[in-house]
This record gives structure tokens, C-alpha cells and sequence, in this order.
């Protein structure tokens, strides 16, 4: 993307409050990046992106109602030249692999070193990618074993993206009527989205899905 010698604006997305505004003084010490707006779960997030079309969004994994991963699938739709940089707990390669087909052109874990950050939003603003030294032999690795990877790598890919969201919010303790709101779908088709992701990922209850979405890092 072209950003001249304007300003790179930076949409922040992480539910850790803490976190969230020490990345933002970070951020706003640099005289060519500014934040124009954080969130703290996906799905305000995706709402703010489609209003304030940013750069860049740096966003966390773990996120609340709609995690950091399906965020960035959905965001093409949102705000299709908005470049995304993840930030994890988690640098082994099921994660990163996940981010990048997903679209993320960057990914950090969250104990790099503070210019790093600084370096991956400047480098996706300007349509390159970004990964620190402790992931970049993950992400070759990721590349060169695509065709290899281990099944249960893409358990997630046999659901549909909705499915996703459903699989999340009942992992969260969500009910159906509350997660039909959510999603504005009627309670028969989130109680139809739930058996097929019950039948699509062999889970026969509620505990199972729960500790397949914690296996996945979809919650924690």
C-alpha cells in the first residue's frame, strides 16, 4: 500500500487493557505511525476497521468473541487493504501457519524486543511482510511442509467461517439464543451451525468442544 510521507494509522486490537495502552505509547512515540482506534475484542474491531479503513491492524490471538485469526480472514471483507500484524503467545508453526492462511502479513510473539513491533507495522504498511527471528524458520518451515502438514493442523479448515464464530462463542459459555443475537442468526441455525461442527470434528458435547477450542487456542 502507498502511504507517501503521511502517517501509517494503526488500528490496535488486544483485550488486555495493560497491553493495549503500553503498545499504543510505544506507537505514538514514533512520529510516522498513528493510532486511530482500539478495540478489545474481534468484533468491534472488525466494525471499527470497516469505519476507519487503517494501514495497518495490530491484533492479539486470543481475543475474545471473535479470536485474532478469523478477525484477519473476515477483515479482507471489512477492510481489504488493511495489513495485519499478530501478536502471540504462541510462535509454533499450527499458529503461524493458521495467521498466514488467513491473510496476516506479519506475526510477532509478544516477548520481541519493542522496535521489532515498529519494524513489522512499517514493513506491511508498505506491502512487505514482517516476521520476528524466534517464528521466521516456523514460517519457512510452514512453507516448505504445506503439502505435508499434519491432519490435525487442519481440523479448523473443515469448518465454514461461521462455524468458526459458533464453535468460539460455545466454547466461551455463550447459549444459543445469546449467540444467535450475536451473530443475527435465528436459534434453529445456530443449534444446525453447532451439530454440524459437533459432526464435522467428531466432539459428542459441550466439555468437548470447550477443550477442543482450548487445544486450538481459539479461547483460554
Amino acid at each position: 500500500m502507498e502511504t507517501g510521507s503521511r502517517q501509517i494509522t494503526v488500528l490496535l486490537v488486544e483485550d488486555h487493557t495493560v497491553v493495549r495502552k503500553g503498545i499504543r505509547r510505544l506507537l505514538e512515540d514514533d512520529p510516522r505511525l498513528r493510532v486511530v482506534g482500539e478495540a478489545s475484542n474481534g468484533r468491534d474491531a472488525l466494525a471499527l476497521a470497516q469505519r476507519l479503513q487503517p494501514d495497518v491492524a495490530v491484533v492479539d490471538v486470543g481475543l475474545p468473541g471473535l479470536n485474532g485469526i478469523d478477525f484477519t480472514r473476515q477483515l479482507r471483507t471489512a477492510s481489504e487493504h488493511t495489513a495485519v500484524v499478530i501478536l502471540s503467545m504462541h510462535g509454533d508453526q499450527a499458529y503461524v501457519r493458521r495467521a498466514l492462511q488467513a491473510g496476516a502479513k506479519g506475526y510477532l510473539v509478544k516477548d520481541s524486543e519493542d522496535q521489532d513491533l515498529i519494524k513489522a507495522i512499517l514493513a506491511v504498511a508498505a506491502g512487505s511482510s514482517y516476521f520476528d527471528p524466534t517464528v521466521s524458520r516456523v514460517v519457512l518451515d510452514s512453507f516448505l511442509g504445506a503439502a505435508t502438514a499434519p491432519e490435525s493442523e487442519d481440523e479448523l479448515a473443515r469448518l465454514t467461517d461461521r462455524e468458526r464464530e459458533v464453535l468460539q462463542l460455545v466454547a466461551e459459555g455463550k447459549s444459543s439464543k445469546e449467540i444467535a443475537q450475536i451473530l443475527g442468526l435465528s436459534v434453529s441455525t445456530v443449534e444446525s451451525h453447532r451439530k454440524h461442527i459437533m459432526e464435522k470434528l467428531d466432539l459428542h458435547n459441550t466439555a468437548a468442544i470447550v477443550r477442543f477450542a482450548v487445544r486450538k487456542g481459539i479461547v483460554h
